[in-house]
């Protein structure tokens, strides 16, 4: 949650919800807490180490300029990986797409979808010139 925060502007702590002496996990262990990003709000549980994310959740940041792209993708890149047309996996391994706002508009055209799917970080006037031609 901490990394998320320092992450996104507009973000804060809200909540915690700590374990009591009735649970499995060490009394006074976080359980649940909840935060805001840029506005959104967020509830995160501690299900244990047996729980891992997949591909299968991520989560859509759509940006309106390639500093804003860059910013991001360079902030949840750091320490984890990237992957293919605007997805990366953080450091926690969750898995975030980091696009123009316009890309369903840009990826209309197929030359604009062709260019998308040769990149990794994806960029807004490679794919505006695509879409162009």
């Amino acid at each position: 949650m901490d990394f998320y925060v320092g992450v996104f502007k507009n973000s804060r702590h809200l909540d915690a919800l700590r374990t009591s002496e009735e649970s499995r996990m060490p009394k006074g262990s976080v359980l649940t807490v909840a935060f805001e990003l840029d506005g959104q709000t967020f509830t995160a549980i501690n299900g244990g180490p047996m729980y891992k994310f997949t591909e299968a959740i991520s989560f859509v940041v759509r940006c309106d300029s390639q500093e804003e792209v860059d910013y991001y993708w360079s902030k949840l890149t750091a320490g984890g990986n990237e992957i293919q047309c605007g997805w990366l996996k953080d450091k926690y391994g969750l898995a975030w797409q980091i696009v123009p706002a316009r890309l369903p508009e840009l990826i209309k055209h197929p030359k604009a979808m062709q260019a998308m799917m040769k990149m990794k970080k994806l960029d807004i006037a490679k794919l505006e010139r695509a879409a162009k031609s």
